[in-house]
């Protein structure tokens, strides 16, 4: 399978790997790439295409290597590895890099919730004490004063701003943010299903239909049309069967027809697992766990609602009614402000689709704004109804509307109605 590399990621790391092995005359080279970006995106397996397409050999970390019930073990870890990766230049003599994957999920703090641990702070000053001085890397309890080779660090994960700042600082860290632009996107993906008969069309149009799916997507997507013949396979056996003729198996690996992949069938697949995708985002039930678990939650009450009958007297009384269903409380008694309202006229009566965002005051600060509503709004009444609800949802948030012309799929108003510690724009 020929898989694509992207021209800009390729460009970023080969010069930064290069630079780590040249001796450039006055010149500081951070020791540490990071690599950060949406989730699913491939950071990952681009830097691994890139080391394979470069001849370069990697060390790896996870970031689940980070924690360790004993103080001290994830730090050591780390020099340990540094330290056998330099070995491994001087005796192979070829380039090697070390590699932790989410880091920002092993040593990240994402809020107050997150246990920040005497080895969370040791992985970060490790990792800045061997950017300052990547020839001399001693591990705990023993010192060899022989200069070590300089191993270049990459580094990925989601959100840098949940790290330690000094350590992320311009001279220990590169920065480099990973989105894959469409072009990027349609050759990945091409990449990905370059044995399967797609014409360079066909693949644009997948990519088309599934805009805002990271490129994880389309690998399951690739997976997931394999089902089918596994299921085929499956009751031709026997369920009874299935250990027996996978495990050890005299007749070896079984062979399963090439599936179905055209364009109709592919699209197909891809709109059910977007359908799955949604399910999750509307089935926020933690959302109502942690609002019952805040200690000032007072759950509204709905008074019960009664039927007047008449009994034997003639005298009304009030009973009960066991098949009503009253109506849920609305999240907020607020009223959005005219201008608001008019400005969700404007947007709808142009054609285009209205989303809602929010996001915490250190969120802002990166652009991590996350969707209030699921979907596209494409009517007034839910506009309202939504904007209202997430206004009281995320009191001290900023909140903002957009405006999306579906026909380009491109966000043509962005406008912020709340601010954490600014005037709501409600009466």
């Amino acid at each position: 399978m020929s898989y694509y590399i992207a021209p800009r990621f390729l460009d970023k790391v080969a010069v930064f790997i290069t630079k780590n092995f040249l001796d450039l005359p006055g010149v500081r080279v951070p020791l540490i790439l990071g690599i950060h970006g949406p989730k699913g995106e491939g950071k990952s397996f681009q830097c691994e295409l890139v080391f394979k397409k470069m001849g370069v050999g990697v060390t790896f970390i996870s970031g689940g290597e980070l924690e360790s019930p004993d103080a001290g073990d994830p730090a050591r870890l780390i020099r340990l590895r540094y330290r056998e990766t330099a070995e491994l230049i001087k005796v192979r003599g070829k380039i090697y890099v070390l590699m932790i994957n989410d880091l920002d999920a092993g040593a990240g703090r994402f809020d107050e919730g997150t246990q920040y641990t005497v080895n969370t702070q040791l992985v970060n000053a490790t990792l800045m004490n061997i950017a300052d001085n990547p020839t001399d890397v001693q591990l705990p309890g023993s010192y060899d004063p022989t200069p070590l080779h300089r191993v270049p660090i990459i580094v990925t994960g989601n959100d840098f701003s949940t790290l330690y700042a000094p350590l992320i600082r311009d001279g220990r860290m590169e920065k480099f943010y990973w989105k894959p632009d469409r072009n990027d996107k349609i050759g990945i993906v091409g990449g990905i299903f370059s044995e399967d008969g797609l014409s360079q069309r066909e693949v644009e149009q997948l990519v088309d239909a599934f805009p805002n799916q990271a490129i994880d997507f389309f690998s399951a997507l690739r997976s997931r049309i394999y089902d089918e013949q596994i299921r085929n396979f499956i009751y031709e056996i026997g369920m009874e069967r299935i250990s027996q003729r996978l495990v050890n198996s005299p007749e070896g690996p079984p062979k399963l027809q090439k599936p179905n992949f055209s364009l109709p069938h592919l699209l197909e697949i891809g709109n059910l697992m977007v359908a799955e995708q949604k399910r999750v985002e509307e089935y926020r039930l933690v959302t109502e766990y942690n609002r019952n678990m805040r200690p000032n939650y007072q759950p509204e009450t709905v008074p019960e609602a009664v039927t007047v009958t008449a009994d034997t007297s003639g005298n009304g009384s009030k009973q009960p009614n066991p098949t009503y269903n009253p109506p849920k409380p609305h999240s907020s008694q607020m009223r959005l402000h005219p201008e608001i309202i008019e400005q969700i006229r404007t947007i709808l009566s142009q054609g285009h689709k209205i989303g809602i965002e929010h996001v915490d005051e250190r969120r802002f600060r990166t652009g991590s704004w996350q969707s209030c509503a699921v979907g596209q709004i494409e009517n007034e009444a839910d506009a309202i109804s939504c904007l209202e609800s997430c206004l009281a949802e995320y009191n001290g948030e900023y909140v903002r509307l957009v405006g999306i012309d579906p026909k380009v799929r491109r966000r043509v108003v962005e406008t912020i109605v709340q601010r954490p510690n600014g005037k709501v724009v409600i009466q």
